[in-house]
């Protein structure tokens, strides 16, 4: 394990969150702990230790063995609870598809902490006619996003379909392993990803390909037969922890259906498909644990992300990241992004004790849409920073207001308490900023705030940043 490769170790509670300053990365959905022209991203202070599911290097063919991969890289920071701490889902062990039954030898010593880490070894066809591409040097944009590319939206089960044996038959054709480069090595980080469209994209986690896009490395994407279809990134958002991919040789492969978070129930059964380990085709099953979790995931302010999380018990592991979670109708209703853990290896690994976070897919239609238009996604600011370190339930306090933003025209002030967002509860800093970043630029909330004990109801329209 190479020293560059180790994540910042955590550090007292961190101040500041930028609720949105119209600079950077602050709009109430990270941490900040910057100057008032532009909030910086969450540090490790408010966080509790975390890693991410591990980065992995590639190494010599291991001796056959019946248990899993060992090397794994440096684990990252997650936030503390409640709500979990989280970071992007690093791309864990890179591994060589090989026969069935051998997989490399591994060692899991259990850890006596908590810790929330990143989990990664990392509608119907229309007919719409597929788009030009609107810019030569952006492979894989459509003019018209979601609507210029045939998705599915008719779930491919009936309603009262109970088979998990089902769900995967009808879902592992869709599913894919992303391999990319890591610390300069092809194939260094793996991960999972799911067929967007009959035009060769791709949805994955951002951390996965993140480290490959900083130096325009090498990505390939896996099908369930082991085919390889070399791939580029279309665009990214770390603020979300999403990507889409692009492949021309995958236009092939089938799109996996699209549902809805919004109609889950807690209690329902659910499917997580991923490559967990580097074991391609995974399938585990769950239930909804909760729903509208409050997580944070990222091992530094640069690429915090802040989600609204789907919670579930089915067992997301490193590789997992990126990879579908699905209901029982077959329908993509997230996608897989972290997990708590409270074991690992000597290497800082953790592995899966039932409790895992996936982006609600609507978030995923959303950033996609905007991806697929433009290379680049946008999400609500309101030009604020706000206390993150606190957890008394009691209400996100504003450290600040910078001047000519949303925040500042609404009348927000310093030392303002938000406890509610249009009548849904806020408890903390970090929730304040799920909230916030499960709306849209442009939409107008009503935000309920304690001013030296007396209640006060502002309107705040929502700005926007690129991210």
């Amino acid at each position: 394990m190479n020293d560059d490769d180790q994540r910042p170790e955590p550090g007292p509670d961190r101040p500041d969150a930028p609720l949105g300053d119209g600079s950077g990365d602050g709009s109430a959905d990270g941490p900040a702990d910057g100057p008032a022209d532009g909030p910086t991203e969450a540090g490790p202070d408010d966080t509790e230790p975390t890693q991410p599911l591990g980065f992995a290097r590639p190494t010599e063919p291991p001796a056959p063995s019946w248990v899993p991969p060992t090397t794994q890289p440096p684990p990252l920071q997650w936030s503390p609870f409640p709500p979990p701490g989280t970071q992007p889902l690093p791309p864990g062990p890179a591994q060589h598809v090989a026969p069935r039954g051998r997989v490399p030898g591994w060692i899991w010593p259990l850890i006596a902490t908590v810790a929330l880490v990143v989990g990664v070894v990392g509608g119907v066809a229309g007919g719409v006619a597929y788009d030009q591409l609107t810019d030569d040097d952006t492979p894989g944009t459509v003019s018209s996003g979601l609507s210029g590319v045939d998705t599915v939206s008719v779930p491919p089960l009936a309603d009262d379909n109970g088979s998990v044996a089902a769900v995967a038959q009808a879902l592992l054709p869709s599913t894919v392993q992303i391999s990319a480069e890591f610390n300069g090595q092809k194939g260094g980080a793996t991960g999972s990803g799911f067929v967007l469209d009959r035009q060769g994209h791709v949805i994955t986690n951002n951390h996965v390909v993140a480290d490959a896009a900083s130096d325009d490395g090498p990505i390939e994407i896996v099908d369930q037969d082991g085919n390889r279809y070399e791939a580029t990134i279309v665009g990214r958002s770390p603020v979300y922890d999403l990507a889409v991919l692009y492949a021309e040789g995958a236009k092939g492969l089938k799109p996996a259906a699209l549902g809805a978070s919004q109609a889950l129930r807690v209690g329902e059964g659910v499917v997580a498909f991923g490559s967990p380990l580097g074991l391609s085709s995974t399938v585990t099953a769950g239930i909804v644990s909760a729903l509208h979790r409050p997580v944070t995931t990222g091992d530094s302010g640069d690429d915090s992300s802040y989600i609204n999380a789907v919670q579930t018990d089915a067992a997301i592991n490193p590789g997992n990241s990126g990879g579908p979670l699905v209901n029982l109708r077959g329908e993509v209703v997230g996608v897989n992004s972290a997990i708590a853990t409270t074991g690992g290896t000597a290497d800082g690994e953790s592995g899966n004790i039932g409790v895992g976070f996936a982006i609600p897919i609507e978030q995923v239609r959303t950033t996609a849409d905007q991806i697929l238009r433009t290379g680049e996604a946008r999400y609500p600011v309101i030009g604020a920073k706000v206390q993150t370190g606190q957890d008394d339930g009691k209400g996100a306090e504003i450290d600040e207001v910078v001047a000519d933003t949303p925040a500042e025209k609404s009348g927000l002030e310093k030392g303002d308490v938000v406890t509610a967002v249009d009548g849904e509860r806020v408890t903390d800093g970090i929730a304040l900023i799920v909230a916030i970043r499960s709306h849209q630029p442009g939409e107008t909330l009503e935000f309920t705030v304690d001013r030296a004990g007396e209640e006060q109801t502002l309107t705040i329209t929502l700005g926007s940043e690129v991210g």
